[in-house]
């Protein structure tokens, strides 16, 4: 019996031997060598199924859910809200038409500028995700901040930041029109932001026009900044100005913590004073 097996095992290391020489195939893994010369032969199906270990850098919706900004994150008296309500934040004064004629180049220049509208009104300036999407949102008297969380498609998201940062060029000042008739004048400049991420654009857009009879002016700080494949969105303001620093700590503290959970760590509950 004993002659038997180690003939056996003899034929099979030759066999494999042969095998490799005839369709010039790499060496088998250590594995699989010593499992040929014990007389056992390896499971090709085993090394067919084997697959990578997912990239620990997915953002699942826990991991987006965990780098969500809180309370601690922003200075002053923000208080947070429900998600529903956050989501049901839409001002009218962002719905209205851009008539192409008032740009050099017409229907370019117009689509740039009703995409800036459009997107601001729906919560979408960077697109669609590709994959997980949590946000939250934050008031301080008539202020709203809307803090987002998403992964994106790269290619989709390295052009959406760039759109972003055209706007201050391509939409600098224009005008829309409601619905009723009335006007809106709307004017986009550059807004500074911390070199947090991989990428980042900040724009400050106003909106001048009539609601509920009376002249008003809606001024938004918008921010976008890409970690990898993620990135997340904040929209801050109102109808008494922007917080320019509470936009800047979103931004800050929120890089922070996409980072920390796209890399395993549990973000921290309070902002380091070093961040």
């Amino acid at each position: 019996m004993l002659t038997a097996v180690l003939a056996a095992g003899t034929l099979l290391a030759t066999a494999a031997a042969c095998s490799d020489g005839e369709d010039g195939a790499s060496s088998p893994s250590r594995a699989s060598s010593t499992a040929s010369a014990s007389g056992v032969a390896a499971s090709p199906v085993a090394r067919r199924t084997t697959t990578a270990s997912p990239d620990k850098n997915t953002l699942t919706s826990a991991g987006a859910r965990t780098a969500l900004i809180t309370e601690g994150d922003l200075e002053d008296n923000w208080s947070q809200v429900t998600e529903k309500t956050a989501q049901s934040w839409e001002d009218e004064l962002l719905i209205g038409t851009v008539d192409a004629q008032q740009f050099l180049t017409g229907k370019t220049q117009a689509a740039d500028c009703q995409r800036l509208l459009d997107g601001l009104y729906g919560d979408d300036l960077l697109g669609r995700p590709s994959g997980a999407s949590e946000l939250t949102g934050f008031t301080e008297g008539d202020s709203r901040l809307l803090y987002q969380v998403a992964a994106y498609d790269r290619d989709d998201l390295d052009k959406s930041l760039d759109w972003l940062g055209s706007l201050t060029t391509e939409c600098d000042e224009f005008t829309a029109k409601a619905s009723d008739g009335s006007t809106r004048t709307v004017q986009v400049v550059e807004a500074s932001l911390p070199k947090s991420g991989d990428a980042r654009e900040g724009i400050t857009v106003t909106v001048a026009g009539t609601s509920g009879g009376s002249k008003v002016t809606l001024t938004l700080d918008v921010a976008a900044v890409r970690v990898g494949d993620d990135a997340i969105t904040v929209t801050n303001g109102g109808y008494d100005g922007a917080d320019h620093d509470s936009t800047k700590d979103a931004v800050s503290h929120g890089t922070t913590r996409l980072k920390d959970v796209r890399e395993g760590r549990t973000p921290a509950p309070e902002p380091s004073e070093f961040d």
